[in-house]
């Protein structure tokens, strides 16, 4: 037994003296101590917590030099390398941790909506519920800053660019065909239902390098990734019906909606401005089938459209009205995965094929066209550490257009084009700290089509200058293939691709349910295309030597709380832009543009009555327009246009809802512009006409049912 006491004494003895202290402090990057850190021996139970001013001390029974690591909740963890003898007097500081719900975030450009938005100026519900919008996307961002309302075309314009020059992307994947076919002042409308959309972002300039073919904006609409229950909605309107259906189940759902437009009964009750055959008609449906993977989702979205309608439009040069019949089949189909592969990089990867097909009988004479378009992409992303975070990215556009022009002469005239994009892009997110972060990213793209090379640099900067407020500034350059309406005279003529450069300073506050937001910017454009005839036609003088820009303030404001029950929102614009392109004979203002936009949007709910009632005034100062009857161009200016909608849903049970709506309450006789006479007339002046809507308003009534599980969900988020 002394033996065996003797040996353990000195066993006990040989390790206590053996142990070697480890001891320090730990403290921030402003130098104060950090309490109840973390410190360790890596791949040991040797260690401690710092104490209320920062300091610790250990024993260990390591040797040599060992790993310490040290981590605390708003901290990054810290791993450093310490020989274990000299370790006694170590100072370790810790840098804020910026994976936060209020650290920094690029905005300058992007506005967004949806639950996953980190800061977000809409709502899903606001897509539908805006008065005015009647369940159209593009509709509603008309009341956000930046776009101009342009009444007799429908679509969307952004910072002095035209329509075409804004890209639409359904989960990350291209749509080429985003709006459905309509003919000269008769507005068209977005293909697109809110029904399936979980989220939008909507970049009024300076996006990142991942999308491509746009000069001015994108518009990203993401599909929802998992519905909530199985549900029907059943949707009777003045015009038309819909349907709807979701089945979900154990790793995967399937939702399904259709829709039957009928205008008849809307023209047979309201005056209108246009001669109407037959009213516009359309049948249309959507589905998205989503699967879910142990490390990612497959998504799958279709969508079809066919849609006709038959008119007489005046021409001002010709003493009969011009007959316009037009038939329109669209289709589009995208597939879209979203997941995690090797060393925890997140890979995006998709395919999409639109196509679309016009036949419009034009009198006796017959347009009919065609385009088919694909888009392949690719994109790895891995967060090296909480400041790093790496992208690299391909895509591929394929565009193929044909058109064919079959006058009463019997001849046929072809025109047409097939354009292959090439484009290759990396991206970095760098954060320096929980108040200011980077975006660095350049995008090469070779056009086989146009035979040339862009490289497109662009770069995001934001600054946290208070818990609540922040600035961005962003920078990029952009190229484009010029209109189809041009290059399908490719094979006469040569074009280059379009360009801009977006320079844009934003600054924004969000809190308690406020968001303000103000920015301004310049966008300066090359290479724009120039003809020499009234219209573009294959026999013009073509070149790329157009310039321009555009530059101006945007302001909004949104405001939940302040007023019980009481949401609205104001944006407003001014603009100043100049353009020296198509056949312009000198940098003017186009005639699209209007100096000054202001949006206001109201939503108040009702409980007494169970319901929420809608206002929205649009206003904008008058818009440019050429009369020939004065020497200088683009003199004239429209008067102010003036439209105040509102509208007024109604719970007649907890899933059965009524729903109205009128545009234009106060029937304002809103003008467009001019269309001016080819030929002087007797008095030696050129004859006008004004382009005016195709009925003062539009009025809307609809009975809107769901069924579901828990027999409580409800279609107002779709109204």
């Amino acid at each position: 037994m002394k033996t065996i006491f003797t040996i353990s004494i000195f066993l006990l003895t040989t390790i206590l003296f053996s142990q070697t202290t480890i001891a320090g402090k730990i403290i921030d990057e402003k130098g104060k101590p950090v309490a109840g850190a973390n410190i360790f021996i890596e791949g040991t139970f040797d260690g401690t917590s710092s104490s209320e001013v920062g300091e610790f001390t250990f024993e260990t029974n390591t040797k040599g030099n060992q790993t310490l690591v040290v981590s605390s909740l708003i901290y990054e963890s810290s791993k450093i390398v310490i020989d274990v003898a000299n370790a006694k007097n170590l100072t370790v500081k810790l840098r804020e941790s910026i994976i936060s719900l209020d650290s920094v975030v690029i905005t300058a450009g992007i506005l967004e909506a949806g639950d996953k938005a980190r800061v977000s100026v809409l709502k899903p519900l606001d897509i539908v519920t805006t008065a005015g919008s009647a369940g159209n996307i593009i509709a509603a961002l008309q009341t956000l800053p930046g776009t101009q309302t342009v009444g007799e075309d429908g679509r969307l314009f952004v910072r002095g660019g035209e329509a075409n020059e804004t890209q639409t992307f359904v989960d990350g994947i291209r749509v080429a065909q985003p709006y459905g076919a309509s003919t000269l002042n008769i507005p068209a409308r977005g293909r697109f239902s809110p029904f399936l959309f979980s989220g939008i972002s909507f970049s009024t300039g300076g996006y990142s390098v991942e999308y491509g073919e746009a000069l001015s904006s994108v518009l990203l609409l993401n599909t929802q990734d998992e519905p909530d229950q199985n549900k029907t909605e059943i949707s009777l309107m003045t015009v038309g019906l819909g349907i709807g259906n979701t089945q979900k189940w154990k790793k995967s759902s399937l939702s399904v909606n259709a829709n039957y437009i009928n205008l008849a009964p809307y023209q047979a009750l309201i005056p209108q401005n246009v001669d109407w055959n037959s009213p516009f008609q359309s049948l249309s449906g959507e589905t998205v089938y989503r699967y879910n993977f142990n490390h990612g989702i497959l998504k799958v979205y279709a969508a079809f459209d066919s849609s006709k309608f038959d008119i007489n439009q005046e021409n001002i040069n010709s003493p009969d009205k011009v007959r316009v019949d037009l038939n329109n089949n669209n289709f589009y189909m995208n597939s879209s995965y979203k997941g995690v592969v090797g060393n925890n990089w997140q890979i995006t990867s998709g395919l999409s094929y639109g196509y679309s097909n016009n036949k419009i009988n034009l009198n006796l004479d017959t347009v009919s066209n065609d385009e088919n378009a694909a888009h392949l992409k690719l994109k790895l992303r891995k967060s090296f550490s909480d400041r790093l975070k790496l992208s690299f990215g391909a895509d591929y556009f394929i565009t193929k257009f044909n058109e064919d022009f079959s006058p009463t002469s019997g001849l046929i005239f072809t025109n047409g084009y097939q354009a292959n994009i090439a484009a290759v892009y990396s991206e970095a997110d760098i954060f320096f700290s929980k108040n200011w972060a980077a975006k660095v990213g350049v995008r090469v793209a070779n056009n086989a089509f146009l035979n040339e090379i862009a490289i497109s640099p662009r770069i995001s900067f934001a600054y946290k200058m208070a818990k609540n407020s922040q600035f961005s500034f962003a920078y990029g350059d952009f190229t484009q293939t010029p209109n189809a309406d041009y290059v399908k005279y490719s094979k006469y003529h040569q074009f280059e691709s379009e360009k801009a450069s977006h320079y844009i300073l934003n600054y924004q506050y969000n809190k308690n349910g406020k968001i303000f937001r103000a920015e301004t910017y310049f966008k300066g454009y090359r290479k724009l295309v120039k003809f020499d005839t009234e219209t573009a036609v294959f026999n013009s003088d073509y070149s790329n030597n157009g310039s321009g820009y555009a530059k101006g303030l945007d302001f909004f404001w949104r405001d939940g709380n302040t007023i019980k029950n009481l949401e609205y929102w104001i944006s407003y614009s001014y603009i100043n832009t100049e353009r020296d392109y198509r056949n312009f004979p000198a940098q003017v203002t186009p005639n699209f543009v209007a100096d000054h936009t202001l949006s206001i949007v109201t939503k108040y709910w009702i409980n007494d009555l169970k319901s929420q009632v809608g206002f929205t005034h649009s206003f904008s100062t008058g818009r440019p327009y050429n009369n020939p009857n004065e020497t200088q161009f683009m003199n004239g200016k429209t008067k102010a246009f003036n439209n105040l909608s509102f509208n007024w849903a109604y719970l007649l049970s907890q899933q059965k809802i009524m729903y109205f709506s009128i545009s234009n309450v106060l029937a304002t006789q809103n003008v467009f512009g001019y269309e001016y006479a080819n030929k002087l007339n007797d008095a030696g002046v050129y004859n006008r006409k004004e382009i005016i809507p195709t009925a003062d308003r539009f009025f809307f009534v609809g009975f809107f049912w769901t069924i579901s599980n828990d027999k409580k969900d409800n279609q107002l988020w779709n109204l």
